[in-house]
């Protein structure tokens, strides 16, 4: 059988964007572990915020709201979204920070500046000698990464596709305007190849004889930890501590932690550095008055970026359709819909299918330009 469209990679990229195919063509997934978003996907604890990343990127979490705010009927059970809000902090050498995020403010997606008191409150494990400024954003809300993505594989198949897992792509040729994707066990046959294999995304356009895109994965690393007696973890807002770029929010009834860690490294099954772990337990007993008495989990994750942090979406121009879907990011589950649905509107001759945001600012070209 020849699809019309092939997906490398099952994560939250591949799943949106064959959903959005599998409406109105053949697809198949090829996922390369033995289920679907085992790598950035699914070590993701993402928030939804519009006034997140460079200028590119806030719109296109503009343009993914209506889909988290009002999904498809039957895609999922429960909302995308929970209230979370938001709270940077900064110390006295750091003040100079906040007002760029301030500036991000806008009508409906409103950052306002509140007193170090005011953080407190919101924020009581805080240390009151280490606040001198703050900013809260109220309509930043904990996204279901999980029934997100399930969302997505379930829809994929209700639609006719077909996902195919611990599938991993070895080769690829093209010929007489059929792509052979060889793997371990088997042939498969598409018109179209759609790369959305994550930090391993060049490694695919290697096989695929296109130019790489300069993609450089990132280590990010997490902990898990239980929150300090008596605080309302409902009512308790993500925080970021703009000094250092790490963060603190709730997560299944206890604490995730982050360095903000970006660690250039390769494409890998990547695990949490023990010194890692040690210093973060270290920096939250310094810089909160939460005590670590124990870390319930560690993990890492990648994060996948090019030279201007903006994702990857279009056709390569020199290798004939073979169509690239990366470089998301820490961006990658808030930028879902819109860029499925820009990419299946590319993918079947629909243009930008009503994007407002530019997406030659996107495309493949403009790193080799």
């Amino acid at each position: 059988m020849i699809h019309d469209f092939l997906v490398i990679g099952g994560g939250i990229s591949g799943a949106s964007a064959a959903y959005e195919l599998a409406a109105a063509a053949s697809v198949l997934v090829l996922e390369a572990e033995s289920s679907p978003g085992y790598h950035s996907t699914g070590r993701s604890a993402a928030l939804f915020t519009r006034n997140y990343g460079g200028p590119v990127v806030r719109k296109i979490n503009a343009a993914s709201a209506p889909f988290f705010a009002s999904p498809p009927d039957g895609f999922c059970e429960t909302p995308l979204l929970t209230p979370r809000g938001a709270l940077t902090v900064a110390d006295a050498e750091s003040l100079d920070h906040l007002p760029a995020i301030l500036a991000l403010s806008e009508p409906g997606e409103d950052v306002i500046e509140i007193t170090p008191e005011a953080a407190l409150d919101l924020a009581p494990y805080l240390r009151p000698d280490r606040i001198a400024g703050a900013v809260f954003e109220a309509n930043v809300a904990d996204i279901d990464v999980a029934g997100l993505h399930q969302g997505y594989l379930k829809g994929i198949r209700q639609r006719g596709g077909t996902i195919v897992t611990a599938a991993a792509a070895l080769g690829l040729v093209h010929n007489a305007g059929v792509w052979e994707v060889r793997t371990r066990e088997q042939t498969f046959r598409a018109r179209t190849i759609v790369n959305a294999a994550g930090a391993w995304a060049d490694e695919i356009g290697t096989l695929a004889g296109a130019q790489g895109i300069g993609l450089v994965p990132m280590r990010r690393t997490g902990i898990i930890i239980d929150a300090p007696d008596g605080l309302d973890l409902a009512a308790s807002p993500a925080v970021d501590f703009v000094a250092s770029g790490a963060y603190i929010k709730p997560d299944a009834g206890k604490l995730m932690a982050s360095p903000g860690d970006a660690t250039p490294t390769i494409a890998q099954d990547v695990r949490p550095e023990e010194l890692d772990i040690a210093q973060l337990a270290h920096w939250i007993e310094t810089e909160t008055l939460i005590p670590v008495r124990r870390i319930s989990h560690s993990w890492a994750g990648l994060r996948s970026f090019v030279a201007d942090e903006a994702p990857v979406v279009g056709f390569d121009s020199r290798v004939p359709d073979f169509f690239w879907l990366a470089a998301q990011g820490g961006y990658g589950i808030m930028m879902a819909p819109a860029l499925a649905r820009l990419a299946a509107g590319i993918l079947l001759g629909r243009g930008g299918d009503g994007a407002d945001f530019d997406s030659d600012a996107i495309s493949p070209g403009r790193l080799r330009a």
